[in-house]
């Protein structure tokens, strides 16, 4: 590699003795390379040169002929470089200072050869951008999937399906946000930096801004600045956003990750689970034509509406007790029992998500709401009016996944500071996930928020799913990776 590097260096330095700049500021393009293919018969009928610009990704010489590959971003195209049309000259500085890799200019008129290809015969050439490492000719199918992870550019070039997955992202994050706006929804940005995290259970990452002198920490959640603009007057707002969580990394989690979520005031979670619905069948019906997908191999229907069942009705047929009535201690026995390891002094709470975790979703396929979790589970959620030991909430669960996360907001800042003191005693017992005492965001709700749900959902845990992935890692462009260890 290194050596194919030093001789491109040594043709980039001719090219530029020969007064040609290896990387002039733009290129001339009339068409996409796509518009040419699909309509082709009726540009070559116009019988005038056209510019097409590309990068090389096929050379052959023979004899006074060398053809061509290349490729833009919508597609490839064959290019014919004649001798005697482009002068003895020209044509050897081609084939003397031109690899593949290098992006190109090319002028010429459109033919079909002899086998009816469609082809570029062109008249002049001009260079766009020198390329100094040869791409790699066993990129594809390559066994090392960390080295496509890390050199995504490469993943991209090579697989074609790669690519086509962060389009397909892109259409969805489009259509989430042409479906809120459509109801009526706000798209506002709130603060990355914040001086206290909050709005969701998780170890934050802690910076120092030099200005002010301050801590700061980057957001695990938008939730708490959301609900600062309900109080404020606005009715329905949602932010797509980066949030940032210092914990583990596996197929499901990646430290930094694109966050959905929507406040929606005079509404309950109810209203919410109807809404779900109805974005998803949106989102599925404009990016893919129908309400069904195939995921790791089986069907999914998303068509409403979708079943409801109580967060007790699965835990008490898991784990054969009532999560009320049995103890912290009677629960470790029963996760023993269950094979569901439980690492370091957790919270009953805690236990019962891991069981939840371990032995519930692995059997929830078809989209379904788990309604009604026991108090603990959401510090930030309102209780039923007629049972207080359970909450206004639900999680949406598909495929073994937790998708949505959802609920009915408490609005009594006296409950809600009990809420906090409880989360602060169990931070300082050692729970490092637990929420911390906002009183900016308590003063905000002492001077009233009305009913308001509001609605959580990971973007791309979202894609994977829509996109047949079975790692979070397939599609964030850039995934966080483990320092590469250097050779010895």
């Amino acid at each position: 590699m290194e050596n194919l590097r030093e001789v491109r260096i040594k043709k980039l330095k001719k090219i530029i003795l020969a007064g040609i700049s290896p990387y002039p500021l733009k290129g001339k393009r009339d068409y996409l390379i796509s518009e040419v293919i699909e309509n082709f018969d009726e540009i070559s009928s116009k019988e005038t040169e056209i510019f097409l610009v590309g990068r090389i990704v096929l050379m052959r010489e023979h004899g006074g002929l060398t053809f061509l590959n290349i490729e833009d971003g919508s597609g490839k195209i064959q290019v014919l470089l004649r001798k005697n049309k482009i002068g003895e000259s020209g044509y050897q500085f081609f084939l003397d200072y031109f690899d593949i890799g290098d992006f190109i200019q090319v002028r010429g008129n459109l033919i079909k050869t002899k086998t009816g290809e469609k082809t570029l015969e062109a008249t002049d050439y001009k260079l766009l951008a020198k390329s100094l490492r040869p791409l790699p000719e066993k990129w594809h199918g390559l066994k090392d999937v960390e080295e496509r992870y890390r050199k995504r550019y490469l993943d991209l070039i090579f697989n074609k399906e790669v690519k086509q997955k962060f389009i397909l992202r892109s259409k969805i994050v489009k259509e989430i946000r042409n479906f809120l706006q459509q109801k009526g929804f706000l798209e506002v940005e709130t603060p990355i930096l914040q001086p206290l995290y909050g709005g969701a259970r998780a170890r934050p990452f802690k910076t120092f801004l030099n200005a002010l002198k301050m801590d700061l920490y980057l957001r695990i959640a938008p939730e708490l600045y959301l609900k600062r603009l309900i109080v404020g007057g606005f009715e329905k707002v949602f932010e797509i956003g980066k949030c940032f969580r210092n914990e583990g990394i596996d197929r499901f989690h990646n430290p930094d990750f694109t966050m959905l979520e929507f406040y929606w005031a005079y509404a309950d979670y109810k209203d919410l689970m109807k809404l779900t619905e109805e974005m998803f069948v949106f989102v599925l019906e404009k990016v893919f034509g129908k309400r069904e997908i195939e995921y790791q191999g089986k069907k999914i229907d998303f068509t409403p509406p979708w079943p409801r069942v109580e967060f007790d009705h699965l835990f008490s047929k898991e784990t054969k007790v009532d999560y009320d009535t049995i103890n912290k201690k009677g629960l470790e026995e029963i996760a023993k029992k269950l094979s569901v390891e439980i690492e370091g002094n957790l919270q009953k709470f805690e236990i019962a998500e891991e069981i939840f975790k371990k032995k519930i979703l692995p059997k929830i396929w078809e989209p379904t709401f788990v309604i009604h979790y026991p108090v603990g589970f959401q510090p930030l959620a309102k209780c039923l009016e007629n049972n207080p030991k359970r909450l206004a909430n639900f999680q949406l669960v598909v495929a073994n996944m937790e998708l949505v996360n959802a609920f009915s907001e408490l609005n009594d800042p006296l409950e809600q500071r009990k809420r906090f003191e409880e989360q602060e005693r169990l931070f300082t017992e050692g729970f490092e996930e637990a929420q911390r005492i906002d009183e900016d965001f308590l003063e905000a709700l002492e001077y009233g928020m009305p009913p308001t749900a509001g609605f959580g959902m990971g973007i791309d845990r979202l894609a994977l799913l829509l996109t047949n992935s079975y790692s979070l890692r397939e599609i964030i462009l850039f995934p966080t990776m483990r320092k590469k260890e250097e050779p010895s």
